[in-house]
């Protein structure tokens, strides 16, 4: 750590190295204030969950911006889809953007299903990546399209019926390791253990 850093530490109770090491802790994983107090408590660093919270509040936006600048540049090609859930038995839906690589571009939860919430959406997405994507993929979901006519013209959009293979699988498509596995388990294909040639 050079000094320029260590001086802005100084005037604290703990050195420099478990301040940054709080911080880097809280804001590189998705952990609470306490999960972080937790952690320091496993290697004998007696810390309150409120002085980590003044500390990520006084010194965080360093460490952010570090962290932001490291991580991996999102991809050109976004995966979107939703999926419904209930919360309080209440049907929502829960939006999701991945990029190719596997990068979760973000996860909105909405009460709809139609233009206004894909619009929402993609202004979500646009604002965070702050530049549009060159490939848009999603299901066969009409307000995709309709949303994406109005945010983002200019932007090529795949759906199923368009897609190369391999390339974008809805998860719920059988797969023949599964359907193998189905038949092996059928009922009476169980093989009794007297008959096994090896006894």
């Amino acid at each position: 750590m050079t000094t320029l850093s260590r001086l802005r530490y100084t005037g604290y109770r703990f050195p420099a190295e478990i301040i940054s090491h709080a911080i880097w802790l809280y804001f590189r994983f998705p952990l609470g204030l306490r999960m972080v107090e937790e952690l320091l408590a496993a290697r004998s660093i007696i810390v309150s969950h409120e002085t980590v919270r003044q500390w990520a509040r006084k010194f965080g936006q360093q460490f952010a911006n570090q962290i932001r600048r490291r991580l991996p540049r999102v991809g050109d090609k976004w995966h979107l889809d939703e999926v419904v859930l209930k919360i309080s038995g209440v049907k929502h839906w829960l939006w999701r953007a991945v990029d190719q690589t596997g990068i979760v571009l973000d996860v909105l939860v909405q009460r709809r299903r139609d233009k206004q919430a894909a619009k929402r959406l993609l202004r979500k997405l646009l604002k965070k990546q702050m530049r549009p994507p060159r490939v848009m993929i999603t299901d066969k979901l009409a307000s995709y399209g309709a949303a994406k006519r109005d945010v983002m013209p200019g932007v090529e959009h795949r759906q199923p019926a368009e897609q190369q293979s391999g390339e974008f699988a809805p998860a719920d498509a059988p797969t023949r390791a599964a359907d193998e596995a189905v038949q092996i388990c059928r009922p009476g294909s169980a093989v009794p253990f007297s008959a096994r040639p090896d006894q």
